[in-house]
């Protein structure tokens, strides 16, 4: 009688009676408060970005499974669907309808199915997606309908800068943060969506309520998105302590961009981020100091999809230092010591 071979699966490894697709719709039902809000300040061209890049996601990914690989298709566990709605999130809601096909052909094809699919992709998805586009489409990637509420209470999207590109130019350009401020939106906007930006970045707030279902769930612990923030907090807070006329406050840098964003729905991705507690710590510092180093010192004004991406090239080596005790380990050096 053979034995039955043991079968030892790729990540996400979760101690949980629940299933990976129960996560990903997890996270799903985590973002709609930030879907509804974009749809409320964009109108009908927030609902067709998120749905194109949904559906192409999900036929790309049939379509490469199915003819081109010839593998099971996996199109209903969910992580196809996560990244079509988070690479849409990190996107103009005027961004042209081919860019974002493109877009989620890269997210699909190159970045998760080139590495074998769920569970052996090294990188973000959704933010490789992103960055090609933005490298690719810098124009068209960095043109923000910016919500503005008109003289009816109405909602009007017209183009313009984010915070972040204000105060990038303006400091550029020699004003200081006295004469930006004006410029940029009251903290009540940013909390309720009221600014320039991607589509996931219009509300703090929204995002916010997302990530404490996730963390109420316990579909992601707090030391991934708590320290990313902390650290964002704690640079900024510096450069504004000493120099508050060239440098934004930790709060405009912590409501603006994609900083929450970032920290609840893409760093927490179970396959691309470390194991252990203390790996997942190093990790967020990283990400915070390259984001804060980016947003101040670097050409683009926003830098949270870029310290991602490299934190999540450094995975494998962090995993490798921080690994969890083995099982048995502690009572096997007892009994040795004995």
């Amino acid at each position: 009688m053979s034995e039955q071979p043991i079968i030892v699966s790729a990540s996400p490894h979760v101690h949980s009676d629940r299933t990976s697709k129960k996560i990903m719709y997890d996270v799903v039902i985590a973002l709609i408060p930030a879907f509804l809000v974009s749809v409320y300040v964009f109108g009908a061209s927030a609902f067709i970005v998120t749905s194109v890049a949904i559906a192409s996601c999900l036929l790309f990914e049939y379509g490469i499974q199915k003819y081109l690989f010839k593998t099971a298709v996996t199109i209903t566990d969910g992580s196809a669907l996560l990244t079509g709605i988070l690479l849409a999130f990190n996107l103009p809601s005027n961004l042209p309808i081919w860019m974002v096909i493109v877009g989620s052909l890269v997210a699909i094809g190159i970045a998760k199915l080139s590495f074998g699919g769920l569970g052996f992709n090294i990188f973000n998805p959704a933010l490789v997606g992103r960055v090609f586009l933005l490298v690719s489409f810098p124009v068209q990637m960095t043109m923000w309908p910016t919500a503005i509420v008109n003289n009816t209470n109405v909602v009007d999207a017209v183009t313009g800068a984010t915070s972040l590109g204000l105060i990038k130019e303006g400091l550029l350009f020699g004003k200081t943060m006295t004469e930006i401020s004006p410029q940029l939106p009251s903290t009540t906007q940013m909390l309720f969506g009221f600014t320039g930006g991607s589509l996931g970045e219009m509300s703090a707030l929204a995002l916010l309520l997302g990530g404490l279902y996730l963390l109420y769930r316990k579909v992601i612990s707090w030391h991934i998105p708590v320290t990313v923030l902390a650290t964002m907090v704690v640079m900024t807070g510096i450069f504004w302590f000493i120099d508050p006329e060239h440098y934004a406050n930790p709060l405009i840098h912590i409501l603006s961009g994609g900083a929450i964003l970032g920290a609840f729905f893409m760093a927490t991705d179970l396959v691309t981020s470390p194991m252990t507690k203390k790996g997942m710590v190093i990790f967020a510092i990283g990400i915070g100091v390259i984001t804060v180093v980016i947003r101040l010192f670097g050409a683009y004004p926003e830098g949270v999809s870029f310290a991602i991406l490299i934190m999540n090239a450094f995975v494998p080596l962090i995993n490798t230092y921080f690994k969890p005790r083995r099982f048995g380990a502690k009572i096997k050096a007892k009994i040795v010591s004995l």
